[in-house]
């Protein structure tokens, strides 16, 4: 197939260019710092705030004691009876502290999912999951509402201390997926009107624990 002479010359241009590295225009900006400045504030405040702004449900808990509490309370005003959770160890914290409401159903059955974290970012109000939690890629995405429970040791500033903090726990072995869940599923494809619980849960619950 002949190339017409103007393609022809693009391409030549392309070669050339491809031909000689092009150096950096500011290589002094390439840091450690952050680009953006911490909160003065403490990270949970910072997380919360980002979070509830995204529409997301913040609950605070000074220990397990409170977690359950708010967790039974939570469910019961609700009504939601059939609780799923995939992850064996938040199960048995749970279970150690008197939480015994889990349902044997299938997820695209239940009323709310229950799941952990791997780190919680501040600035962006985001919760870091991924697919080395034992409730795999689906929970968090197909469960009509979800509940993570975190603990205020997983809180980071940025993104990329998120990584660090996962690169960290797993070494050269990490999870073949690390998703960041801002708040609720939303979308303003459809007539530019906002809609939340599309792709995904309705409504997002994060469960803070001090200790």
């Amino acid at each position: 197939m002949a190339i017409s002479p103007s393609k022809e010359n693009i391409l030549k241009k392309i070669r050339k260019a491809l031909s000689h590295s092009t150096p950096l225009p500011f290589p002094q900006k390439e840091s450690k710092q952050f680009f953006f400045k911490p909160q003065n504030q403490e990270l949970e405040f910072e997380f919360a705030a980002q979070f509830t702004r995204l529409q997301g449900k913040f609950i605070y808990c000074l220990n397990h004691d409170e977690l359950i509490s708010q967790l039974k309370d939570l469910l019961s005003k609700r009504k939601w009876n059939k609780v799923y959770c995939r992850e064996e160890g938040l199960r048995s914290v749970l279970k150690q502290n008197g939480f015994d409401q889990f349902s044997d159903v299938a997820l695209k059955d239940c009323d709310v999912a229950l799941t952990g974290c791997e780190a919680l970012v501040a600035r962006t109000g985001s919760i870091v999951l991924s697919a080395a939690q034992q409730s795999g890629r689906t929970v968090s995405v197909y469960a009509p509402v979800h509940i993570c429970i975190a603990y205020v040791n997983q809180l980071v500033y940025d993104i990329k201390d998120a990584l660090q903090l996962v690169k960290d726990k797993y070494g050269d072995h990490l999870p073949s997926l690390i998703t960041f869940a801002t708040g609720p599923s939303r979308t303003a494809d459809i007539e530019k009107t906002l809609v939340v619980g599309v792709h995904g849960p309705g409504e997002v619950y994060l469960m803070l624990v001090e200790a």
